[in-house]
């Protein structure tokens, strides 16, 4: 993505920070609309096209979608300071802050979110819970990046989420779906079905999602420094790799909802209904978590990698889990592709209004806007 507002010099007026994005960052909710409605057309007008888009699989996943992933998530790795990520790990509060709503807040909410909304939708209520346990380790580096938040405290808390994931998500989903509505009266959970998916699964979706772009960012960042120095690598090279960000996104989404279009044109009333669960989802764990790291103290470029990196959801691995263990005609598999429907331009808007919420933060020391 561009430099652009990081370049910048601060202004007195924080809303100018809006005027300073490029204009391909500017008009981005503009270009995921169009993606989407590309995808969608294509996944009803070309026969045969989510066959073949399927056909072949990377960590469970579509192969298109895992290398418009692996090109999105990239460029964004490359930018990030690994010899500055030691100040991130030793700052506990913000560790321990993003665990909390990561592995507990937001579980726990889309959980309520879902038995609210829809209580006598089981199985969509059940994808939703997935989505839930699905924490993000792919695009919120994105929307971290668009809102000028800290990327150093993304990328670690991102590969705390990958962690995490590997070790809590199967566990949690026998909590959410079968231990805890019996314990709160709302039956055994029998209905939902269990979620019974591999640690193997989950770790090989990370390991290509993350750990690749990981390591290709951390050597080309390394071996460009050493080469020809950071102020080279940063004035000259990521501006060059940079919108190759942009291109991987809406590739990956156009890939996406050329896959699902036909589930999700020929249901609108029930994509309508899983819908406002997730609005209202993304919204509170955004604000809630803006709000929360304000309380506490923290600078706005942390706040923000907080907060985008509570709302984000994994959505790869919730479709791949709910088509895995439910079947791809399911109801979990829907709510499951629903999500980035969502999650996506709601998740662009929230990026405008975190900019905007800048004023109300402090800044870091030695930072620009």
């Amino acid at each position: 993505m561009s430099d652009t507002v990081r370049d910048a010099p601060v202004s007195a007026d924080d809303a100018a920070v809006l005027q300073r994005l490029s204009t391909l960052d500017r008009f981005l909710p503009v270009w995921i609309v169009l993606a989407m409605v590309a995808g969608l057309l294509l996944g009803r007008l070309v026969p045969g096209l989510d066959e073949a888009l399927a056909a072949v699989e990377m960590g469970s996943v579509s192969l298109p979608i895992a290398v418009g992933l692996l090109v999105m998530m990239y460029p964004v790795l490359a930018k990030v300071r690994y010899d500055e990520l030691g100040h991130v790990t030793a700052d506990r509060r913000l560790l321990a802050t993003s665990i909390v709503l990561n592995w507990l807040v937001g579980p726990a909410l889309m959980f309520a979110l879902a038995w609210l909304l829809l209580p006598d939708l089981p199985a969509y209520r059940t994808g939703l819970i997935v989505v839930g346990l699905a924490r993000c380790i792919a695009m919120v580096l994105i929307w971290n990046d668009l809102a000028c938040g800290d990327r150093e405290a993304a990328a670690v808390l991102v590969a705390v989420n990958a962690v995490f994931q590997i070790l809590a998500f199967a566990a949690l989903g026998w909590f959410y779906l079968e231990v805890l509505p019996g314990w709160l009266g709302l039956g055994d959970g029998s209905a939902d079905g269990g979620l019974d998916v591999s640690v193997w699964h989950i770790a090989g979706s990370v390991l290509v999602f993350l750990g690749i772009p990981l390591v290709a960012g951390f050597l080309t960042r390394t071996l460009g420094e050493r080469a020809r120095g950071r102020e080279w690598y940063e004035t000259r090279l990521l501006p060059r790799i940079g919108p190759a960000a942009l291109w991987g996104l809406l590739f990956t989404i156009v890939v996406l909802f050329a896959l699902q279009g036909d589930t999700i044109t020929s249901r609108p009333l029930d994509v309508a209904r899983i819908a406002l669960p997730l609005l209202a989802y993304f919204a509170l764990m955004w604000g809630g978590s803006m709000l929360l790291t304000r309380a506490l103290g923290f600078d706005y470029e942390r706040a923000t990698a907080v907060s985008f990196t509570a709302a984000g959801n994994n959505f790869e691995l919730a479709i791949a889990v709910a088509i895995g263990v439910f079947g791809v005609t399911s109801g979990q598999a829907l709510a499951g592709v629903v999500g980035p429907l969502i999650e996506v331009p709601v998740l662009v808007g929230l990026v405008y209004v975190s900019l905007w919420a800048r004023r109300f933060f402090t800044t870091a020391p030695g930072r620009t806007a």
